[in-house]
């Protein structure tokens, strides 16, 4: 969490996006396997999904970004708005 927040590197950010996934994809095994209850592995499973789709476009944007504006700074980045 404080690599998103404190980090100006896009990168950096979609890094600590994916393990703060992971970190809750840990922790919902963990319950279900204690609980002896599927339905966290059935969440594990929907959080995997989205991080692969976060991953696949996000890293798409970054590329496109990266690309066109020759910087992975947010400050650069930050410029897009209207």
């Amino acid at each position: 969490m404080i690599a998103f927040v404190y980090k100006r590197n896009v990168i950096t950010i979609f890094m600590s996006i994916e393990l703060m996934l992971n970190a809750v994809n840990l922790a919902f095994v963990t319950f279900a396997r204690a609980h002896n209850q599927v339905d966290g592995l059935v969440f594990v499973f929907f959080v995997i999904v989205v991080a692969a789709a976060e991953a696949a476009v996000g890293l798409a944007v970054v590329i496109m970004l990266s690309q066109n504006r020759q910087s992975l700074s947010i400050e650069r980045i930050n410029h897009l708005k209207l």
